[in-house]
């Protein structure tokens, strides 16, 4: 036993690769649905689990400009408090993304993925590397042991749920970090605070006149 993540259960994360099919590939993950975007079970969630208003955030660990707005964004979430968000890992712009992805989703067995997902994406910068993402899991109060572990044991399902990701940005038109669905509108540049309130202001009040 160690009490930190382990070399050998890095190189297993970043040997797998995210264009294999694992061989349980359900049919329907490739089904796009309101409710996969929404409501996929296996996608971490945060806010108000019933807020009248759902943001769903795509990001990637290595864009600056999802770092910046989503300082922003959870600012407004946590004022706000009527919002639930959706984190949608997209890990599209290095080839240590789909690690840091991993790592955050497999945190998520340990209901430990927001202390994760916070501590990668507080990593400056682009071009992250696999020992500074190391160097700040390991700062979190995240078992280290179980999360070696989880990666290899739930490898599979950490692949589909990211392969449904790339699904549903693709099938909405993202063209690239990050990007946003808030309520009915769909957002793909980093916004401020002021620029999120705006949004959501628009989408709640579209919302309204809808019913």
């Amino acid at each position: 036993m160690t009490s930190s993540i382990s070399r050998a259960g890095f190189l297993r994360l970043a040997a797998l690769s995210l264009f294999v099919v694992p061989a349980q590939t359900r049919a329907d993950d490739n089904e796009i649905t309101r409710d996969m975007i929404l409501n996929d079970p296996d996608a971490p969630t945060a806010g108000n689990p019933n807020g009248d208003l759902t943001i769903v955030d795509f990001f990637d660990y290595n864009c600056p400009y999802c770092k910046k707005a989503a300082t922003s964004l959870e600012k407004l979430v946590k004022a706000d408090g009527n919002i639930r968000l959706v984190y949608k890992d997209w890990p599209i712009l290095h080839e240590t993304s789909i690690v840091g992805a991993r790592l955050a989703l497999a945190a998520k067995y340990q209901d430990q993925y927001l202390p994760v997902h916070h501590a990668l994406m507080d990593i400056p910068g682009y071009g992250i590397s696999q020992e500074q993402m190391l160097d700040a899991v390991r700062k979190t109060g995240v078992d280290h042991t179980r999360l070696d572990a989880d990666i290899a044991a739930h490898a599979d399902d950490i692949l589909r749920l990211i392969k449904r990701n790339l699904n549903i940005a693709e099938a909405i038109g993202l063209q690239g970090t990050p990007g946003f669905l808030v309520g009915a509108y769909k957002v793909n540049q980093a916004l401020s605070y002021e620029g999120f309130v705006r949004v959501v202001a628009d989408a709640r009040a579209r919302a309204k006149k809808a019913k």
